[in-house]
């Protein structure tokens, strides 16, 4: 059983080294030479666009059924890995949506939102992580994010109050651009 939980844990970890790979190189990288890289640009261009679910599972089906196929016919553990990666892709699709539409739950949440915006709205080149900032600190793209300004274009429903200003309990992070 300790075994089995490892295997998962093994995947998951799988999944971040993932998901900085995905987007620092196929998607910034790439420059919009490729659909993932046409997608995550316009998600920087446009304020709340995120590839449609369709493409995304257009695109996620057919490798995680692959996978899927290869794990059971490895056993068990290999099925174990393979439900922590893609259960660790699940909650990176969660997590990044909320960052973008939602006030953040705990303090993990708003680590994750503080260091995704500085990414979006502060440094490109940086914190390519949405998870976890290990792979940033690995390939030296990790930078500690300092206020945020977010241009008023691309301005987040829950940063901002009736009266578009900052919300109270963003300000000491996030500021009003041009």
């Amino acid at each position: 059983m300790i075994t089995l939980g490892l295997c998962t844990l093994a995947g998951a970890f799988g999944w971040t080294f993932t998901e900085y790979a995905m987007h620092a190189w196929h998607g910034h990288r790439a420059r919009g030479r490729n659909e993932f890289s046409r997608q995550h640009l316009r998600h920087h261009a446009q304020s709340g666009y995120f590839a449609p679910l369709g493409l995304k599972l257009r695109m996620a089906i057919p490798i995680g059924l692959a996978a899927l196929a290869l794990a059971v016919g490895l056993g068990a553990h290999a099925l174990a890995a393979w439900a922590g990666f893609f259960g660790a892709y699940a909650f990176y699709e969660v997590l990044h949506y909320r960052l973008h539409v939602a006030t953040p739950i705990g303090a993990y949440g708003r680590w994750a939102r503080r260091h995704h915006f500085f990414h979006h709205f502060g440094d490109a080149r940086q914190n390519h992580g949405v998870t976890t900032p290990l792979w940033d600190i690995v390939f030296h793209t990790r930078a500690e994010p300092r206020p945020i300004q977010v241009p008023r274009k691309f301005v987040m429903p829950w940063l901002v109050d009736g009266s578009g200003q900052v919300r109270r309990e963003h300000a000491a992070t996030f500021s009003l651009g041009r």
